[in-house]
């Protein structure tokens, strides 16, 4: 799992490294994720949640989490606790 992080947006992907293909993407973008509204946080959370469902319908339960050398907290901690809630093992 893959982590871009911007001043407004967070961007999820999770990439099948070994054919250079992106198997399932979620982002604070996407029309399901414009309804959530509050902190940058929250949406996070929201985004890691949404991002594990789509993994598991599609027969993924472990990842690796690359964080993008941004730091674990804050937008990028939610992210990974909202993903790990619904359902993915890191």
């Amino acid at each position: 799992m893959s982590v871009f992080r911007s001043n407004k947006d967070i961007y999820a992907q999770l990439i099948d490294d070994m054919n250079g293909v992106t198997l399932v993407a979620a982002s604070s973008r996407e029309k399901d994720s414009k309804g959530a509204k509050g902190k940058k946080v929250d949406v996070s959370k929201s985004v890691g949640k949404q991002l594990a469902e789509k993994a598991v319908s599609a027969g993924i339960k472990t990842v690796i989490f690359d964080r993008g050398g941004y730091l674990y907290h804050g937008r990028v901690k939610a992210l990974a606790e909202g993903a790990r809630e619904s359902g993915l093992q890191f």
